[in-house]
């Protein structure tokens, strides 16, 4: 399930012993990616921050792999500044309920972070405090960054007003 070098991380080990947390894992030129179950990602990220000391949520984005199922996979990089340290959470979400808890209780920083998936691929946050687009106009139709989204977009006028 877990490659050997990544067993004895210590975040590993504490992710591991919350129930139903980490899924599995893995290194790739010395990266860390944790793969995380989508309804404890708020307790993984709170763990990471207080425990760990991830204090800075550095991006959070995503990818759609559309027809697959799940079809977005949701990235969300932290970064330890007193042990310089990095890792990756990755969660996979349908696309049916694109949706899943913000971690804008953990780091206020993840407002504009998710409003711009929010906006560029329809993946809803729930509890986000200001949950509105952020990059494209506020009566714009359709995520321009999924997969199915047309090449050229949707037909689309301004008003004069």
């Amino acid at each position: 399930m877990f490659p050997e070098e990544l067993k004895e991380h210590r975040v590993v080990e504490a992710l591991t012993a919350l129930d139903g947390v980490l899924l599995d894992g893995s290194v790739d030129r010395g990266e860390v990616t944790l793969n995380i179950a989508p309804d404890r990602i708020v307790a993984a990220c709170a763990l990471l921050k207080n425990e760990h000391k991830f204090v800075r949520l550095s991006s959070v984005t995503a990818t759609d792999w559309y027809p697959m199922e799940p079809r977005f996979h949701l990235a969300y990089h932290l970064h330890s500044l007193d042990r310089n340290e990095r890792i990756r959470l990755k969660c996979k979400v349908s696309g049916d309920a694109a949706e899943i808890d913000s971690v804008y209780p953990v780091w206020r920083c993840a407002d504009w972070y998710e409003r711009e998936v929010f906006d560029l691929f329809g993946i809803r946050f729930r509890n986000h405090p200001n949950l509105t687009r952020i990059l494209m106009p506020p009566d714009w139709k359709g995520h321009p960054l999924r997969k199915d989204f047309p090449v050229h977009g949707h037909k689309y006028s301004y008003s004069k007003d």
